[in-house]
């Protein structure tokens, strides 16, 4: 079974600055997504990302701030651990 779109929304603002958020819920967690979904989260400017978030396949929750990537964990993460 595959993934299912839950939301997806696309903003541009009056500068043409995009913020994009795409959520999947995935038919069972997984090792790299033990919270059950997948997840993209985008700030782009002038066709350039500055800030994005996401679970890509096999790198787990992680963000891209330009072009620094760092993996982070939730307060609900660290709340289980």
């Amino acid at each position: 079974m595959r993934a299912s779109l839950v939301r997806q929304i696309k903003v541009i603002d009056e500068l043409g600055n995009t913020i994009g958020i795409k959520m999947w819920q995935l038919p069972k967690p997984t090792k790299d997504k033990p919270h059950g979904y997948k997840h993209s989260l985008v700030y782009v400017v002038d066709g350039k990302r500055v800030v994005g978030y996401n679970n890509a396949e096999r790198k787990g929750d992680h963000r891209h701030i330009r072009e620094t990537i760092e993996h982070y964990r939730t307060g609900l993460q660290v709340s289980k651990n």
